[in-house]
């Protein structure tokens, strides 16, 4: 990878809403519409550990086992490639990541924070010594000081990484923020080859336009969902990105991702699938808490903002 590129995390983060219980059709045409869209990497979903996760409890895009998958893609799906997410401390990486000559899969992305770098670049020698591509996401940094920042990029330079990305976990950033970050992120790792991506949250509606600001200031791996589906305000919508993008005269299509958003969306939402912008997410996202507490007040169906207000100040 050594251009500007699409990831989509609709199975990864969308399924939060609904546990991971999207259905082999679901997957299939979305997989298609990537293809047909030009995108460059699809996240198939989450490498969860099932000593960590009842199964039970989960659909299948939790855990990503290798015949799932490949009763999608088949058994050479050189069109696109194919990436999982793994959390340190939620998936172990000794058991659950096959080698790469065994796996349809061509990336594994280690999430973490700050205060388990060590582990994640662990696991990042370990995927990478596989034969993966890797990145490591960087979960609520907006929570971290300049120096911890500091400290962390300088540990994935040094690493075997391939990208690592900038991630507004609360949807707490605005795009001032985002570009000085982003340079800061290209500043330390660009010289040791690495590449830098960017994963918005919409709280505040401004996760296309971080989107576009980290593009602009040197990110080059660039994370949407269909629909903005994902927890909670959801992410960067992929049809405004890819509308974007062909006006900037990047090749990829938008259509395919209009008869998908059409053909399932509406069915999603008749279920009950609940995501977007709303006042509790706005809410938590300018005080730069983790969306939980609004996610509690959205299912109790309150609508007292002003005393949501008053327990975020505790």
């Amino acid at each position: 990878m050594d251009r500007l590129e699409i990831l989509d995390c609709t199975l990864r983060d969308g399924g939060l809403t609904n546990d991971f219980f999207f259905d082999d059709l679901f997957v299939k045409d979305l997989y298609l519409a990537n293809v047909e869209a030009g995108v460059g990497y699809m996240e198939m979903g989450y490498r969860a550990s099932k000593d960590v996760f009842d199964v039970d409890r989960y659909g299948k895009w939790k855990f990503c086992d290798e015949e799932d998958i490949r009763r999608i893609v088949g058994d050479d799906p050189s069109q696109i490639r194919l990436s999982v997410m793994a959390d340190v401390g939620r998936t172990d990486f000794q058991r659950d990541i096959l080698p790469k000559k065994d796996s349809v899969l061509d990336m594994i992305r280690i999430a973490t924070y700050s205060h388990t770098i060590d582990e994640a670049v662990e696991a990042v020698e370990h995927c990478h010594g596989l034969g993966y591509e890797t990145t490591v996401n960087i979960m609520a940094v907006s929570n971290d000081t300049e120096e911890t920042i500091l400290h962390v990029l300088e540990r994935l330079a040094g690493s075997s990484v391939d990208v690592v990305y900038l991630v507004d976990s609360f949807g707490s950033i605005y795009p001032y923020q985002i570009a000085a970050l982003a340079r800061q992120y290209a500043d330390v790792l660009c010289p040791a080859g690495k590449q830098v991506g960017i994963h918005a949250h919409n709280n505040q509606q401004l996760a296309f336009a971080n989107t576009i600001e980290g593009m602009r200031n040197g990110a080059s791996l660039l994370d949407v969902t269909v629909n903005g589906l994902g927890r909670g305000a959801g992410n960067c919508p992929t049809e405004l990105l890819v509308g974007y993008l062909m006006g900037q005269g990047i090749p990829c299509r938008e259509e395919p991702f209009m008869h998908f958003i059409q053909e399932h969306m509406p069915a999603l939402k008749k279920d009950g699938v609940v995501w977007g912008y709303d006042i509790p997410y706005l809410l938590t996202g300018q005080r730069n808490q983790h969306p939980s507490k609004a996610i509690e007040f959205i299912k109790e169906c309150r609508t007292q903002y002003t005393d949501l207000l008053k327990e975020l100040a505790v």
